[in-house]
């Protein structure tokens, strides 16, 4: 066996990159401010069944005043450790810091310093019995339970915020909420790991096999210093690197270490990695991942917690938590007070403190993330920690970014009410009409040595995310690639809320993917931008605004998968995520449809297997699709 090794730092912070430390500089400070005006204290909170959790507390000085506590709950470390050490920047943003609030941050159970077990996603009970009935709820009220009645100069008001994981665990805190817990913005928050980060409708993300080990290495001891090891992949071309490896059974050997932290939980079986395990033995939506989900459980928050969900509207990673935790909210909890910002960015990026505003290519504006932080999430934290606490608090119920026209939109729902359905059928001759045409299909032969990329780059990453708004027009070019686009539009059309592929294909095979594209074409003198890769232009960009992949025996249960039947002609639709981006006059509006996309997702064998993990080189086939013409897309259109 071999013992690979990594770059800690690197890895992490690749992974969760804002989640942990954000660094919002505009706000003039001087060398570290943090350390100049907090007290730094180190402790361990005991937690109702005797455990452990280390808990980083920053204090104001100032001790002529009191102050709300902001609680960050990660499994990504609370470093640097030691009580004369400091971040240079803590809480949201520097705004905030400089308000002047006290700033906690807890490594969850099983992870860095807190003693425990670690449980990837732990399943929430909902009603527990005694005192060795855990989870991510119980732990964050102890928590805060604890910080009121100990922490000096507490006003007795509490909030909680985290991107990513940390999101994840913000939105837990809002579930039988302490009294003392006001407000809560859960960011980019995974809300299930069948649909967001490692999962899309049943496809496993290949692009985020390397940072697995982050979560799947055990540990059974508190520890300062990474545990985790990660593969030694020595490639520079991802794409090259995973064909040559083959079936995902082939990956095994990465996650095959000589030593563990906990000899005690080593498996049995292939592998040392608990999380690797986890995805390979459950490729279905069984109660595993049943159990992890979140969303289900959102059903009845205190209306005391204040919620202001944020969501990245080009975020790789989490679109789907986001999304779904703002609408569950406010669809099973109509009297609370819960809102939606949804702007132009990537995974966390309204943390960052850049003026140019771009994902990947695309330039969207200057100080969007700034002013976020400014007047938006820094304004709702003092209103609901601070101010009267009540409904009133300033912000609209939905402040969401045109990402076509470039503006910053407020809305009294999300979805608007003023919108109406809109049918585009993908027709014969790459047109895309609003009519159904005399029905044919259109066929294309997906080649399983041949994969079609998700991105031009050749490089190796952990967590991709420029690709979300990258040019299609290689992918536009191949054979494998089916191209529909009206024509020039003669006046704007404005998307509003979710997507809907109501896809009608056959195939040679038993089973496929189906991937759908929605693009946004620029006319030919569109003007240059500054920032973009030096073979691009702005010149008919084909800039990708929507994005989704269903793994077609999925189509009908993701618990119970079932073959297609070859040549048979099947129905197959799914949701793509909400947009709100409007197709300016003189543009044209595309739709691709592929069966693959590499190696962002992993292969389809193409022939049914019970579990792709385990498929076997001899399953893997070319198959030839067709798609017939009476497929459509739906889109939401404002009226």
């Amino acid at each position: 066996m071999k013992n690979f090794t990594f770059r800690v730092f690197v890895v992490a912070l690749s992974f969760i990159n804002f989640s942990c430390n954000n660094s919002n500089s505009t706000v003039e400070q001087r060398e570290n401010y943090a350390q100049e005006n907090y007290n730094k204290m180190e402790t361990n909170i005991t937690m109702r069944d005797g455990v452990n959790l280390f808990t980083t507390i920053y204090s104001p000085k100032n001790k002529s005043e009191t102050y709300p506590i902001l609680l960050q709950r990660t499994p990504y470390s609370v470093r640097p450790y030691g009580e004369n050490k400091f971040r240079e920047n803590i809480g949201p943003n520097n705004y905030l810091m400089k308000e002047g609030y006290i700033i906690v941050y807890q490594d969850v159970r099983g992870r860095w310093m807190s003693e425990g077990t670690y449980d990837n996603m732990r399943a929430y009970i909902p009603n527990k019995k005694d005192s060795t009935d855990i989870d991510e709820s119980s732990d964050t009220y102890d928590t805060i339970d604890w910080l009121v009645k100990n922490v000096e100069n507490n006003n007795g008001n509490v909030g909680t915020w985290g991107i990513s994981y940390p999101g994840f665990y913000s939105t837990y805190s809002t579930i039988d909420a302490h009294p003392a817990l006001k407000a809560a913005s859960p960011q980019a928050c995974i809300g299930d790991f069948f649909f967001d980060d490692f999962h899309h409708n049943g496809a496993y993300l290949l692009s985020y096999f390397r940072i697995t080990p982050l979560f799947g290495t055990p540990k059974n001891t508190p520890t300062d210093t990474a545990w985790y090891k990660m593969d030694a992949v020595k490639a520079k071309d991802q794409y090259q690197f995973f064909l040559d490896a083959g079936p995902l059974s082939n990956l095994n050997k990465y996650y095959q270490n000589e030593k563990l932290d906990n000899p005690n939980v080593q498996l049995n079986d292939k592998t040392n990695d608990f999380f690797w395990e986890e995805l390979k033995e459950h490729p279905n939506y069984d109660k595993v991942w049943q159990s992890k989900g979140l969303i289900q459980h959102l059903k009845n928050i205190k209306p005391h917690v204040a919620t202001m969900v944020v969501g990245g509207e080009f975020d790789a990673e989490d679109l789907y938590g986001a999304l779904e935790t703002y609408k569950t909210i406010e669809k099973y909890n109509p009297n609370n007070y819960n809102t939606l910002v949804f702007g132009p960015w990537s995974h966390g990026q309204w943390a960052r403190t850049n003026v140019k505003n771009s994902v990947g290519n695309y330039y969207f504006g200057d100080s969007i993330s700034l002013k976020f932080q400014e007047q938006i999430e820094t304004k709702f934290f003092n209103h609901f920690l601070k101010g009267k606490g009540d409904k009133n608090s300033g912000l609209p119920e939905a402040y969401v970014y045109d990402s076509g026209k470039k503006e910053w939109k407020t809305y009294d729902t999300w979805p608007p009410k003023n919108r109406k359905k809109q049918q585009f059928y993908l027709s014969n001759n790459q047109k895309l009409t609003t009519s159904k045409e005399k029905e044919i299909g259109i066929k294309f032969i997906s080649n399983i040595k041949k994969p079609v990329p998700y991105s031009e780059d050749i490089k190796m990453v952990y967590t991709p995310r420029k690709y979300m708004t990258d040019d299609q027009r290689f992918a536009a070019r191949r054979n494998d690639v089916l191209v529909y686009e009206t024509d020039i539009l003669n006046e704007d059309i404005a998307l509003v809320g979710d997507i809907l592929a109501k896809l009608q294909v056959a195939t040679t095979g038993t089973d496929a993917d189906w991937i759908v594209k929605v693009i946004d074409v620029f006319p030919a003198d569109a003007k240059e931008q500054e920032g973009m890769q030096g073979h691009l232009k702005m010149s008919n960009y084909h800039l990708m605004v929507r994005s989704e992949v269903m793994r077609g025996k999925f189509r009908n249960s993701f618990t119970n998968p079932e073959p297609f039947i070859p040549n048979k002609k099947t129905a197959v639709n799914f949701t793509l995520q909400d947009v709100n981006h409007t197709f300016k006059k003189g543009h044209k509006l595309q739709i691709q449809v592929q069966s693959t996309w590499f190696p962002l997702i992993d292969l389809n064998p193409q022939t049914f297997v019970p579990n792709i993990f385990k498929a076997k080189k001899e399953d893997f086939k070319t198959q030839t699709h067709t798609i017939f013409t009476s497929s459509k897309i739906e889109f939401s259109v404002l009226n």
